[in-house]
């Protein structure tokens, strides 16, 4: 059984060996645009249909020759990786789009960051791009050039001009350079591929931003994990660049803005009981460029809204520390972490007592830090509110 890639000038781009191949089988499987490429093929043809495991079944059963005829590169956001585990293939790759689309460009990929939008949620793609300097998208009607353009803009990320390459070897191929401003303002053809590239370098923070770079509520300042106490409170949880991470009391969201950064493969879900914070919250992820679930709402509430985490932050538990504790470990992913904020000794005591009631491996810091603060010419110290940093590591499942 043969996998083909193919591109959109059809047969003209094959090697007379594939043609060959397409030519004796009995049977050719594809979509109704690569079926049609070959009208004069008069033995049985199959239609991508009802899904990829009806798709899989079909040919698991089958026995005569077969070729599938697929878009590009099938190892490249393809069907290849998925049929090669169930189907016994032989995978014959025809140039990607993105590949076409660089060498449309005349500009070097090997360095570029490729990301798939075809078919996902474009939630989470600002900090998956930020600061990188040549990035390739695959598109979809909804995750359009111009969606992508108004996208960027909201999130400050104007470095960037664009490359789109529509209908790559068809006959209404079309290459042009924007601006974002102007792939904002112009219609596309639904198939093409939007090359991002750098116009000016733009520094990205991703660890320890300093508290005044965030929006806090007015006129009491302070509620915001500070800078310092911050850093040790990432470290513990051992965020991963994929991790799906929790951020409870969020606040201004400087824990979860942080989070996503480390992660910026993975998920952030974070939630707020006050409407004003969480509305800061929202700012503050446009201003540091991070994408991110943020609701209202007092958990454990709505907690089941999110996927099970790697790591949990806990800020402040609102008094209801044991249901709060409870549901976060039994969601948490075994190995995962959970860390707290507390400020109190009887606070302390509950959750120790919670934490190992529920099999818990528990570790604390007492956070006592101080500042630096000139006085005329002179420096004294000027103290943080001690904290103890309580982190809770699960188990492994049995």
């Amino acid at each position: 059984m043969k996998m083909i890639g193919i591109g959109d000038n059809g047969a003209e781009g094959l090697l007379p060996k594939y043609i060959e191949w397409i030519n004796e089988c009995d049977v050719l499987v594809g979509g109704e645009r690569h079926l049609q490429f070959f009208s004069e093929f008069k033995k049985e043809k199959k239609v991508f249909k009802g899904g990829l495991s009806v798709l899989t079944a079909d040919l698991q059963s089958e026995t005569r020759n077969v070729v599938i005829l697929v878009s590009g590169d099938p190892l490249f956001y393809g069907l290849g990786s998925v049929l090669a585990k169930k189907l016994p293939l032989e995978i014959h790759p025809y140039t990607s789009s993105v590949q076409l689309a660089f060498s449309k460009m005349q500009e070097s990929w090997q360095d570029a960051y490729i990301v798939s939008l075809h078919g996902r949620s474009m939630k989470g793609f600002a900090q998956r791009i930020d600061g990188r300097k040549k990035i390739a998208v695959l598109t979809d009607e909804t995750n359009s050039p111009q969606a992508i353009a108004t996208y960027l803009k909201r999130f400050g990320m104007k470095e960037y001009d664009a490359f789109v390459a529509e209908n790559l070897q068809g006959e209404n191929e079309r290459c042009r350079f924007f601006t974002l401003n102007e792939m904002e303002k112009t219609s596309f053809s639904p198939l093409n591929v939007v090359i991002l590239k750098q116009r000016v370098a733009v520094e990205r923070v991703s660890f320890g931003i300093p508290d005044d770079a965030f929006l806090q509520r007015k006129p009491d300042k302070g509620l915001i994990t500070k800078k310092e106490v911050r850093t040790l409170c990432l470290q513990e949880l051992g965020i991963k660049e994929n991790s799906i991470v929790w951020d409870i009391g969020t606040c201004t969201g400087s824990v979860a803005i942080e989070a996503a950064k480390i992660a910026r493969e993975g998920e952030v879900y974070a939630i707020e009981k006050n409407d004003g914070d969480l509305q800061n919250c929202l700012e503050n992820q446009l201003k540091h460029r991070t994408d991110f679930i943020a609701v209202l709402g007092k958990a454990p509430d709505r907690l089941d809204e999110f996927p099970d985490p790697h790591a949990i932050f806990i800020g402040g538990n609102g008094g209801n520390m044991e249901n709060l504790l409870i549901t976060c470990i039994s969601r948490l992913q075994p190995n995962g972490r959970l860390v707290m904020n507390i400020a109190t000794i009887e606070n302390l005591a509950e959750a120790l007592q919670h934490l190992k009631t529920l099999g818990c491996e528990v570790s604390i810091v007492q956070a006592q830090i101080s500042k630096s603060k000139s006085i005329l010419n002179l420096t004294r110290f000027e103290p943080l509110n001690p904290i103890f940093i309580v982190t809770a590591k699960k188990g492994k499942e049995e």
